[in-house]
């Protein structure tokens, strides 16, 4: 067992709180957010997102956690410094807005003078790199978080990986850490510069993300031409170098990573020739149209959506794809009803929000669902969906 070191995540979304919770069984964590009902639910030991197992440690754990909003307060005496804020991708610009990051990093070395800071969000290829060149240290590195919105202290105790970019021996001290928290054993750790940890967790997001678009334009061909799409896949996904998993079909890649990491890398190739990520970024546009037009093949008056959050288990539907196609069904003035029980407010991009799922099934011709479920089962001649396997 390592020493017991004090950390402080700032950040308290998925990446965040599962790290909190993860590192928090071994060693002193403090949480900062500058919200302040996520530093008061962390306190009263509520997860601040929807993810069975955090709530479960939380609850059943003996986890050295507190939360603050005071910067000074986290930051005194830690011994890492790990910055899990949000990055978004920024069409104006073609790049990352990693201001909230670059923000950490400057107040963190203002008020901690021996922290290794360890960068968790998702950045440029080159942006580590640029941040100690900036701030002349080489107390920042890069860990890529690989984890999916539901399930993130599960991928974090049984990683498929813990990848570090820096091979400096306090790096090596954190890989351990990361390592005493899971509960798999023998868990290949690679070390490696932090610019290449950084395009791996691109090159990752942006191979899901074609996998998904490969499935999802098999589904366009099998509908366009009355197949049965399910056969097809079943047949293609029985060959083991392709595998029969993650080949659902839906509306498109969404979500918190796959939209701005696509379109991240495809910035990064500004100065290299290529062809297939360009073809990647543009097939999540081309299925949202393709399944809005068959939507509107129906001719209905009112369109129901069954929830904005697209994946099972989750929160969070920043970015989800039906988004995408309730935007194209607006535009062609077709009323769209939303129904979503992590809205609160009334309205939603401009469509009206029906709490209660009988009157929002009984108003809607039409209904939009990533995935079939038990509550759409007496409408099922009305639910648009392309759901084949029942699963993410």
């Amino acid at each position: 067992m390592s020493q017991r070191r004090k950390i402080t995540v700032v950040g308290t979304g998925y990446v965040g709180m599962s790290m909190a919770v993860l590192l928090a069984q071994h060693n002193e964590v403090v949480a900062l957010d500058i919200d302040a009902a996520r530093v008061a639910d962390i306190q009263a030991r509520r997860s601040t997102v929807v993810d069975a197992d955090i709530q479960l440690f939380l609850d059943e754990k003996d986890l050295s956690l507190t939360a603050t909003l005071e910067p000074a307060q986290a930051y005194a005496g830690a011994d890492f410094i790990v910055v899990a804020t949000p990055t978004d991708y920024d069409p104006e610009t073609n790049y990352f807005d990693t201001s909230s990051v670059e923000n950490v990093i400057e107040q963190a070395l203002g008020e901690n003078s021996t922290a290794m800071i360890v960068v968790k969000s998702t950045v440029p290829v080159g942006f580590t790199a640029s941040m100690k060149e900036k701030f002349s240290t080489d107390r920042i590195i890069f860990s890529p978080e690989f984890l999916r919105e539901g399930q993130a202290l599960h991928d974090n105790l049984y990683p498929s990986r813990i990848i570090i970019g820096s091979e400096l021996a306090r790096a090596q001290d954190f890989a351990r850490l990361l390592q005493e928290g899971a509960q798999a054993t023998d868990i290949e750790t690679l070390f490696m510069r932090a610019t290449e940890a950084e395009a791996v967790k691109l090159f990752a997001n942006t191979y899901l993300a074609m996998r998904v678009s490969f499935f999802n334009e098999l589904d366009s061909y099998g509908l366009a031409l009355g197949l049965d799409t399910r056969s097809i896949i079943k047949g293609v996904s029985l060959d083991p170098r392709i595998g029969d998993y993650y080949n659902n079909p839906s509306f498109g890649y969404g979500g918190y990573c796959l939209p701005k990491d696509t379109k991240q890398l495809l910035a990064n190739y500004d100065k290299v020739p290529q062809n297939l990520i360009q073809a990647i970024v543009e097939a999540n546009a081309t299925r949202k149209d393709f399944i809005a037009e068959q939507v509107i093949a129906r001719q209905p008056k009112v369109v129901g959506i069954y929830r904005l959050a697209m994946k099972t288990a989750s929160d969070n539907f920043r970015a989800s794809a039906v988004q995408g196609v309730m935007r194209r069904l607006t535009e062609q003035g077709i009323e769209v009803l939303v129904y979503e029980p992590l809205v609160e407010e009334t309205q939603f991009s401009g469509s009206e929000v029906v709490a209660d799922v009988d009157i929002f099934m009984a108003r809607s011709d039409v209904i939009i669902a990533n995935r079939m479920v038990e509550d759409l089962q007496g409408v099922a001649d009305k639910v648009f969906t392309r759901d084949l396997f029942g699963s993410d």
